[in-house]
Formats: structure tokens, sequence, C-alpha cells
């Protein structure tokens, strides 16, 4: 198979569900922002040279429904000749949408790709619109439909994470995004026309744009004490807190993929190369611990070992979780390589975004500190992992 070469990886900033900058901005028009980004930041290719758009998005109604892979790039103004869909591997969908993309590349379908993600947790909350569980198979494995926290409070529970340790997580990912935020490091930001809705003197509302450059979620004054006070959320006497658990948010990210030979032909400069990725089911009712599975069966897949990865991007949807992986793993004594400007805890989860968020990121730090090797993983509801490795060019 060809390879395929990811030549720019961007995404918008990460804004608070219902409180953030993002909360009157619709998803479809942050997606078409940064597909447009994405491809103006190449500086050698135009729309037209795109074959295909592939976006991940975990809950694809209303705003974000009606096929938002091809309707997004329709409102960026790509031509009526660029195809597009919509992924959804729920908590992966971004990185499964890359992943398709990388793949119509390396297996000759396509020249130039691009694959992405979005998510508007503010139009589209948890659980959906219309949830509607089969109420047959409910009755045999309800765990299927579980809340995230109560699988959370499971893995906490099951694998003596304690509140204590979830806290100090939690407390370093708002200390490490803090740190990133205020030396700008978060260089795959690309500022984004937000909208917003101000009142008007005879009782209208008129809509304005700003500029939101930063992820308006992260909280600098977070100390180990306040953690320690919030109740848990979830389960009476548990220990997931609003405190150690991602927060709900909304944004849009994109990769433009590139063959070999369009690489050439139009002077791209690659980042790096997708080499590898996989998925793996769990238990639903544990579905946090999908990093656990899936990393070893990735670094298999490549020959590789937990030693041989200069940086990790491990989604941190709640802090017991994540504990557990990396303990699983045995790589806590990593913490310096693993999510190195924060996690979910500090930037937010925006669900079908999150893959191709964290994918922007990880190039990001990748060539920053010249590592050959990095990956991304993330647990995914319903009881899967998801892996994906990364060699820097």
């Amino acid at each position: 198979m060809r390879d395929a070469y990811i030549v720019t990886s961007v995404r918008t900033p990460g804004c608070r569900r219902a409180k953030g900058a993002f909360k009157d901005t619709r998803p479809d028009d942050l997606l078409a922002f940064i597909l447009k980004q994405a491809v103006e930041k190449t500086g050698k290719i135009e729309p037209k040279d795109i074959d295909d758009v592939m976006v991940g998005c975990s809950f694809p109604e209303a705003e974000q429904g009606l096929n938002v892979g091809r309707m997004a790039s329709q409102i960026a103004g790509f031509p009526v000749s660029v195809s597009g869909a919509t992924v959804n591997r729920f908590c992966s969908s971004g990185l499964e949408a890359i992943s398709l993309a990388c793949l119509r590349v390396m297996a000759g379908w396509s020249d130039i790709t691009i694959g992405g993600g979005v998510e508007s947790m503010t139009f589209v909350p948890m659980p959906g619109h219309m949830p509607r569980p089969n109420p047959e198979y409910s009755k045999v494995h309800a765990d299927l439909y579980a809340s995230m926290g109560i699988t959370a409070e499971n893995v906490a529970n099951r694998y003596k994470v304690s509140r204590e340790d979830q806290d100090a997580f939690a407390y370093s990912s708002q200390m490490k995004a803090a740190k990133a935020q205020k030396e700008g490091l978060f260089t795959e930001i690309v500022p984004t026309p937000a909208a917003r809705y101000v009142l008007q003197d005879n009782g209208t509302y008129k809509k304005e744009t700003f500029i939101q450059a930063h992820d308006d979620g992260v909280r600098p004054t977070t100390t180990k004490e306040g953690l320690g006070k919030l109740p848990p959320v979830f389960a009476a006497g548990g220990s997931v807190t609003a405190g150690n658990s991602s927060q709900t948010t909304d944004g849009a990210a994109a990769s433009v993929i590139a063959s070999e030979a369009a690489v050439k032909k139009y002077g791209l400069t690659p980042i790096a190369k997708l080499k590898f990725y996989t998925t793996v089911g769990c238990e639903p009712d544990e579905m946090g611990v999908g990093p656990a599975v899936a990393i070893p069966k990735l670094l298999d897949m490549a020959g590789l070992k937990t030693s041989d990865i200069g940086l990790w991007e491990i989604n941190e949807a709640f802090a017991s979780q994540a504990l557990y992986c990396l303990r699983t793993l045995k790589i806590e004594d990593q913490m310096d390589n693993i999510n190195i400007h924060g996690g979910a805890i500090a930037l937010g989860h925006p669900l079908g975004c999150t893959g191709a968020k964290l994918c922007a990121t990880l190039l990001a730090n990748m060539q920053r500190k010249g590592v050959q090797y990095g990956v991304e993983s993330m647990c995914i509801g319903g009881g899967m992992g998801a892996a994906a490795l990364f060699e820097l060019c």
C-alpha cells in the first residue's frame, strides 16, 4: 500500500458547552471554517484538488446532521465535485475519519483527502435529542446504554483508583494546559470566527461575530483542595466529579492527507504518516479501559514497545479510566511524555471532534520536539478502544 502523508492538521479552540464562546455558533459553520483553513494552510493546494472529505461526529443530527461532512464542505465553498461523508464511532469518530481518509490514499483511490471531526455539545447534547435504546436488549444488557459517568465509577471501584489520585491527575491536567496556554504552545489552533446574539434596545437580537483564539475551559486557578471539595455527580458516595471528568465542549478539527505523488506534484511538506490504526471491543460497563487494550494491539501490529513512543495523547474522558490505562500499560512514570499540554479534563472532549483534535495536537508537539513516533488513543462509548500510530516525516 502507498504511504498517506498528513500535510496540515489544525483545530478550532475547544469551548465550553452552553457557556463558552461557541454556544451560539453552528457546528456546520465551525467545521466549514476549519476545512477551509486546513486547505489554505498547505499554501499549495486548492479545494478543487480535494477528492473526498471524511468527518467524524458522535451525534450527527440537527445542526450537525444531514451528512455534515458534505454540507460543511459546501458551506466552505468547496466545488460541488468534492464529495463528503460523516463517520460515527462515538469518541473515536474524528480519528476514524482521519484513518478512512488515509486509507483512501493508501489504497490508491484518492490522492488528496481531508479527515476531520466536529461536535457541538451545545446544539446536540448527549445522548442526542431522541435516543431510543432497544427495549428488549436493554433488559439483557442495560450496560450497553450506561451513562459514561457510571462506567467511570465502575473503573474506579473495580481497579481501586482513589479519589485522591483522580483529583491529583485532574489538577495536573489543568496546570499543564494553563502553562501551555500562557506560553503560546497550542500552535495547532486557528483563531476562529464565533457568533453571539446581542439584545438590542428595541427588544430584538443582533448577530455579531468575534474571533475566538483559545480554549476557554482551562482553569488556571484550580487547586487540589478545591477539587477535593467537589461532590460526586454520578453515584452517591462515588469518586467521579465534575472536576476529574472531561469537559463537555464544542469544536472542530481537520487534517489534509496526500499521496506521495501529490506531495511531489504540489510541492507539499509532509508532517507525519499514519502508520497503523486499530480498534478493539471491551465490556461496555467499563468502556474507559479501552486504551489499555487498544494500545497493546497497535504496538503489536507495528512491532514496537511502549519505550519506542516519544509522545502520547491518551484522551482523558475521566481521570479514573485514564489512570487505570496508564498503570495497566506501565507508562505512568512517563507523564512528561503523556498529554504534555493537558488533556480533556482541562481542554474538553468534543466527542466526534476529539480524535481529529488530538491528532492536530499530537503532530504539532511531535514536530516541536522532533519525536519519531506518537500514539493517540481513547476509550469509546459502548465499550471500545481505539489507537493510532503516527511517524514524523
